[in-house]
């Protein structure tokens, strides 16, 4: 890369001032908020010329990565096939094409392919074209799918006539793209999005047969999303709602679509529960008196917490995170020692076992299970070296079927590599997983480049899994590590706890303690360490440059949630309501301070910073551009170093990038052309 192929755009600063608490701030390009402004457009528009300037030299690479990605993937491909209300359903991809081609067969797999959608023909003439929410009918005739055009996540319903093929004119705007179609199969559940905050905040029911919706539900707590969903058991139509530390169900019978609501369990504080029906009963997945979740059960018409009856206990060491139900089996979903756990009980004999695998540090969890008349369970797997794997499980004999494994073109040997789990002890004493995988023949002596990834907020855990595409980078010579810092899962509810709010430093402590560690005991050195991370992971990257600029020799930043305090004022931005258990409101004192003290953008400071790579969309619904394109700019008024700073935005995307499968790997061979070039790797 070129560092001085061209003159770093400048972005005018224009200062806004933001008074709260007594306390001023002043921002000079709050004045990016706004992509209708030509300005905002024109500056981008340079950002982007001037990424691609300094990257001139590696654009060959880019393409060599590109296609070596490419071609690792099985283009004629197909998922293993589900039975769900007499066919059988299952997604292909064709040779060269960027979109999946849903299907079904009737009765068995011998039977003649039903094409349901074929997305790429949809998505002819659009740079974005996203289908989510496929639901049909249970007399199978109706299909209905959501469309995102824009990639803002807000979707358009369409219908399709499966007998005829026809997909009619009628359609529902400003959805969340998923619909519930209750049993008279002429009724539809919906949820719809507030068109500023684009919060899903309505359920509504619509009337196939005269083209009209009513509104059911709506949800005014502005820290609470709401959907709609069918239980497994096919039997009710369920509303939740939902905030990060509180939920509340109501239900009603889905053949009984027009009657009112029932309230599962009334919305208390930081009560959080899921609910599974099964013939006369309800299972209550559950924080009640739980920090790490138990599982209740109840009567049909007697679900407030009173009436629920224990059926697996709360255990300190071990989250319980979901279940899945069956006529005599009940698996569990738990997470100890930041690994995941199948366990399965079965209710006739009440033995239970927990299934076995293979490696040290992997990754598993149920995968789809429509049926409850089924001694098999069908779950994935995968580690740093597996790749995805799904297998059929027969819970009686304790056997397993490998259905499908992701096949990597052109040959893959996993004894070629090597993974491992450390544990770090970070400086307040706790002690953070971290699972990494290399080639054999990586020397840990210092001088070897390794790249640390994590996200670290809202309870997500980062689990080991397999990439084909970061082979390029291993088959390179670089480690590639993720620590399990807090703010996810990984070791049980605790460990989320202790990474949020006025305890969200710890996050960014153990990411650093983890770097620092890595470096210790050989793996690295800071002139080969790098960092990334996407989203609240972006804002991860922002707060350890802030904090260590000087431990990381390039961080590549994704969507980054950067201007943490602005963002959480604002209550017309998407997300921000709904954020507060997360963050805190800094309209309250205490977090403001709290949040301002580690904020990205409000902590750049005048001095050097390490190579760094920063993406965006302009629609990105989750974080807005304008956050990170703040970031860059101000970064380049105060940086006292002569590193790298590039800002790459896609000017027709949001925040999942590129919609088709091959299109976002240019995405990722631009990130991995980055890190390569400043090691010197340059083919």
């Amino acid at each position: 890369m070129r560092k001085n192929a061209a003159a770093a755009p400048v972005c005018t600063p224009k200062p806004h001032e933001m008074t709260i608490h007594g306390d001023t701030r002043v921002d000079n390009y709050y004045w990016l908020n706004d992509r209708e402004d030509k300005d905002v457009i024109a500056y981008l528009e340079e950002e982007n010329a001037y990424t691609k300037s300094v990257m001139e030299d590696t654009e060959a690479f880019q393409k060599s990565l590109y296609d070596e990605m490419v071609g690792r993937i099985k283009q004629q491909d197909e998922s293993v096939p589900y039975f769900l209300n007499g066919f059988w359903y299952y997604t292909r991809y064709n040779e060269g094409q960027e979109y999946p081609i849903y299907c079904r067969k009737k009765d068995n797999m011998e039977a003649d392919e039903i094409i349901l959608l074929d997305v790429n023909e949809l998505a002819e003439g659009h740079a974005y074209f996203q289908v989510a929410g496929l639901s049909i009918s249970p007399d199978n005739k109706y299909l209905a799918f959501g469309v995102d055009k824009v990639s803002r996540r807000i979707y358009t319903i369409h219908f399709k006539d499966l007998n005829t093929g026809e997909i009619l004119e009628q359609t529902i705007e400003n959805t969340t793209g998923g619909s519930t179609w209750a049993l008279d199969n002429k009724t539809l559940f919906y949820s719809s999005k507030d068109e500023q905050t684009l919060r899903s905040d309505k359920i509504h029911r619509y009337a196939m047969d005269t083209n009209s919706s009513e509104l059911v539900y709506h949800e005014t707590d502005e820290t609470f999303y709401t959907a709609v969903s069918r239980t497994k058991s096919r039997a009710y139509i369920v509303i939740s709602s939902g905030s990060t530390l509180t939920t509340e169900y109501r239900y009603v019978p889905a053949d009984k679509p027009y009657e009112e609501f029932t309230v599962f369990q009334p919305r208390e504080r930081k009560l959080e529960y899921g609910i599974a029906h099964y013939q006369n009963q309800w299972y209550v997945l559950t924080n009640w008196e739980a920090t790490n979740f138990r599982l209740m059960k109840c009567d049909l018409g007697k679900t407030h917490k009173e009436n629920w009856q224990e059926v697996v206990a709360h255990r300190e060491d071990t989250l319980l995170e979901g279940i899945e139900l069956f006529d005599d089996y009940l698996v569990l979903e738990e997470r100890s020692k930041g690994l995941t756990h199948l366990r399965v009980h079965q209710f006739s004999t009440r033995n239970e076992h927990y299934i076995e695998m293979e490696e040290s540090t992997y990754t598993c969890g149920t995968g789809t299970n429509p049926e409850f008349n089924t001694d098999t369970l069908r779950f994935g797997y995968t580690s740093l070296i597996t790749p995805m794997s799904t297998y059929d499980y027969n819970m009686n004999t304790r056997s397993r079927l490998l259905r499908k494994q992701q096949e990597v073109v052109g040959g893959y040997d996993k004894q070629q590599y090597e993974t491992e789990r450390r544990v770090i002890f970070v400086r307040d004493g706790e002690e953070v997983p971290v699972s990494i995988v290399y080639k054999k023949g990586f020397v840990k002596d210092g001088n070897g480049p390794l790249l640390l990834y994590a996200y670290g907020s809202y309870g997500h855990s980062i689990d080991p899994y397999f990439s084909s595409f970061r082979l390029s980078l291993l088959d390179r010579g670089f480690a590639y590590a993720i620590a399990h810092i807090r703010g996810g899962e990984e070791m049980g509810r605790a460990w989320y706890e202790n990474g949020k709010l006025l305890k969200k430093k710890n996050t960014f402590y153990d990411f650093i303690d983890c770097g620092k560690a890595l470096i210790e005991e050989g793996y690295t050195s800071r002139e080969h360490l790098y960092a990334m991370g996407g989203s609240a992971g972006g804002l991860l990257m922002g707060a350890v440059i802030n904090m260590e600029p000087n431990l990381w020799n390039g961080v590549v930043a994704a969507v980054p949630f950067v201007d943490v305090v602005t963002t959480m004022l604002d209550e017309s931005i998407p997300l921000t309501t709904g954020e507060f258990d997360e963050w805190g409101n800094p309209k309250e004192e205490a977090y403001y301070t709290y949040i301002k003290s580690y904020s990205p953008y409000d902590n750049v400071e005048a001095k050097d910073y390490p190579n760094l790579l920063v993406t965006t969309g302009l629609h990105d619904s989750q974080v807005q551009y304008w956050e990170p394109a703040k970031w860059v700019a101000k970064l380049r008024e105060l940086k006292t170093d002569d590193r790298i700073l590039l800002l790459q935005t896609e000017m027709k995307f949001g925040h999942g990038g590129a919609s088709g499968r091959f299109e976002r790997i240019r995405e990722i061979a631009q990130e991995y052309a980055f890190l390569l070039d400043l090691e010197g790797v340059k083919s």
